[in-house]
This record gives C-alpha cells, structure tokens and sequence, in this order.
C-alpha cells in the first residue's frame, strides 16, 4: 500500500466498521430488524439488525476502495462521507420517529457527523493529484 491518507483511512475505518457490525450483532438479539429502537453497542450507540448490516457495507466499501488504489479509495471517502454527514443531520429529525429505521440515536448522530469529518475531509484535502473518478 502506499503512503496515501485516503487508503490509509479507508482501510483503517473499513475495518473498523466491520467490527463494529459484527459486534452489534451481540447486542441484538430478539431486536426486530426495522425496529426504531434496538441494543446498546458499548453501552451508548443503538443499533438493530439492518444499522449492524449498514455498518458491514460500509465497512467491506471501505475495505476494498482503500486496498484497491488511491483513486477508489478518495471516491469511497467522499462518498461515504458525504452520506454519513446527510446520515448525521437527518438522523436529529428523525429519531423517535416511525422513520429511524436504523434504531439512530445522539451518539449515533454525533459519530455519524464526526466519521464523515474524517472522510470528508481526507477525501477531499489529501491526495490532490489524484481526481476522486475519472474525467468523462
């Protein structure tokens, strides 16, 4: 791999959510899979089924862009930064609501906020000679 922010942030966040969706599995047993309000991972961040499944598909996104190359890795940074940062801010308006289909909750909303600062602003900022895709 090379000395890239964006595959190094993209492997090390891949990997992480990847955990993070296994781990939620321990903590959602007999927890409907829409249900609006699931199990506590590390005690503060709810999650049901479908957010554990959300967070193994971002997580595998971010694996394989970050191992790929720079180019798939800065396009898998914005891209899931940018709908992580949509993610945070919507997810205030929704939450107690029959629309948090992913059992979301503040400290969901501000991780959310603060993953996509991350990938945002790697995505964006590092790596400049390389264009996030291809010039049509």
């Amino acid at each position: 791999m090379t000395k890239s922010p964006n595959r190094l942030v993209a492997v090390i966040f891949g990997a992480v959510y990847i955990l993070v969706g296994l781990l939620g599995f321990t903590v959602t047993s007999g927890v409907d899979f829409l249900a609006n309000e699931g199990g506590l991972l590390l005690g503060i961040f709810m999650v049901n089924p479908l957010h554990n499944i959300a967070h193994l598909l971002i997580g595998a996104a971010l694996l394989i862009g970050g191992l790929s190359n720079v180019r798939a890795a800065k396009g898998v940074n914005i891209v899931v930064g940018a709908a992580y940062l949509l993610l945070g801010i919507v997810g205030f308006f929704i939450e107690g609501s029959a629309a948090n289909i992913l059992a979301l909750n503040a400290a969901d909303h501000f991780l959310h906020l603060a993953s996509a600062l991350v990938l945002l602003g790697v995505g964006l900022a590092a790596d400049k000679n390389v264009p996030a895709r291809a010039a049509v």
